[in-house]
């Protein structure tokens, strides 16, 4: 097992991509601390775990807040002792309606940077102390798509996820001393529940399927690879990096 005895955590973890992040992490051998603001599904995520064998436990976290970030890595070491792993992964998405900018209040707008961008960074500081102190950490930080292509009607989560790319190539220029790496992801569209699948179109999806090298929906299966590729030592020497995972809809 490629993360045996590794301690990762995945913010957002109760649910979706984030569930199948934890199960994948779980396989190879992390002990994985679930972290929702959705507690009880991030209780059946780390169940679901040990029912398999694993070890995990169950996190509740507002990434928004810099005392129940800090309770997050607390509650990681108390149980496990380090934290060799984390998966920025929590973000608003599919609770926000697609728009024209003109329509988007100031509120939206500053909540979707407060959970999408600032809570990335009050993780960051939340994990950091542990991984300098172990002299080795990864930090896989989870962008979009959107980002790459420009997709309209959704400014503030398109903004919020390009952000998360500088954070991500200023932070590990900030880590590579301390030898922890720091990489994102941009996922495609990934087709994670029934109810997601449900808002489109079936010409959209279909559209979607035609954009891609590989023409067929994408599914949270699709990206753990990636994560745990990120999150093992064979990624060592790769920082600063975003990796896109799409089927080849966007190439850069």
């Amino acid at each position: 097992m490629r993360l045996k005895d590794k301690v990762a955590i995945v913010t957002g973890g109760g649910i979706g991509i984030g569930r199948a992040y934890c199960l994948a992490l779980a396989r190879e051998g992390a002990k994985v601390v679930a972290a929702d603001i959705q507690h009880a599904e991030a209780g059946r995520v780390a169940e679901e775990i040990q029912k398999s064998g694993g070890e995990a436990i169950a996190v509740s976290v507002d990434v928004t807040s810099s005392e129940k970030t800090r309770a997050m890595a607390d509650a990681a070491l108390a149980r496990y002792g380090r934290i060799d792993i984390l998966v920025n992964n929590a973000a608003l998405y599919s609770a926000i309606k697609k728009k024209p900018f003109m329509e988007i209040d100031e509120e939206e707008w500053d909540r979707v940077m407060a959970v999408n961008v600032k809570g990335l960074f009050l993780c960051m500081q939340a994990v950091y102390p542990a991984m300098k102190r172990q002299g080795k950490g990864k930090i896989i930080n989870i962008s979009s798509g959107t980002a790459l292509g420009g997709t309209p009607f959704y400014l503030h989560y398109v903004t919020s996820k390009a952000g998360v790319i500088g954070f991500t190539r200023a932070l590990a220029r900030e880590l590579g001393g301390d030898n922890i790496c720091v990489n994102a992801i941009t996922p495609g569209l990934t087709i994670s529940s029934p109810q997601q699948e449900g808002t489109l179109t079936p010409e959209q999806m279909a559209d979607r399927r035609k954009k891609r090298s590989f023409q067929r929906d994408q599914k949270p299966e699709d990206l753990v690879g990636t994560v745990v590729f990120l999150a093992s030592d064979d990624s060592d020497f790769i920082t600063g990096q975003t990796i896109n995972v799409d089927g080849g809809a966007n190439m850069y």
